[in-house]
């Protein structure tokens, strides 16, 4: 076997692991940025957590057959980047549709979601979702309110006990 061979056949296992781990994914059309422009949204990935990367479609259709993910194939047109989103799935969706929104150059191809090729639309309500901490703090609050309204019902029901002993403490004060 060649030694082009062996890198291809390296850079598509490459592709496959990142595409497998990966939470979401965004692929995007990046004709027309110039330097300073990737600059700032590699920048804003990076503080993000988000792996940016741009591939040859090729190599990204061979991966994604291996792990049989359909529909990917008829976006693969033109020069593709791609952001991977390992911790939050919401990252590379929400910086690559304010950063679309800025900047005109360049356009959302498609996305994936744990492995799911999705439209352009579905990335657009991806990225307006909060992030997974408030999410989380919302849950936990959803969750902690029955505990609250319970601990509340409970104090009441003391406090309203105690009102009564007192009531019944002054009355017969009163009386002797």
């Amino acid at each position: 076997m060649s030694k082009n061979f062996e890198i291809k056949k390296t850079v598509v296992a490459e592709i496959k692991d990142k595409l497998d781990r990966a939470q979401s994914v965004v692929l995007v059309d990046y004709r027309g940025l110039t330097v300073a422009e990737v600059t700032e949204l590699r920048n804003q990935f990076r503080k993000a957590g988000v792996e940016y990367a741009v591939l040859k479609n090729t190599m990204i259709e061979l991966a994604a057959k291996e792990l049989n993910i359909e529909g990917l194939e008829e976006h693969l047109k033109g020069p593709t980047a791609v952001a991977f989103g390992y911790d939050d799935p919401v990252a590379p969706a929400k910086i690559l549709t304010e950063f679309a929104q800025k900047n005109k150059k360049i356009s959302i191809k498609c996305g994936m979601i744990e492995k799911r090729v999705v439209d352009v639309k579905s990335v657009s309500a991806l990225a307006e979702l909060p992030p997974k901490e408030v999410l989380i703090a919302k849950m936990m609050g959803s969750m902690n309110a029955p505990i609250t309204n319970f601990v509340g019902v409970l104090s009441a029901v003391m406090r309203n006990f105690v009102y009564a002993l007192e009531a019944v403490r002054k009355q017969k004060a009163g009386e002797e």
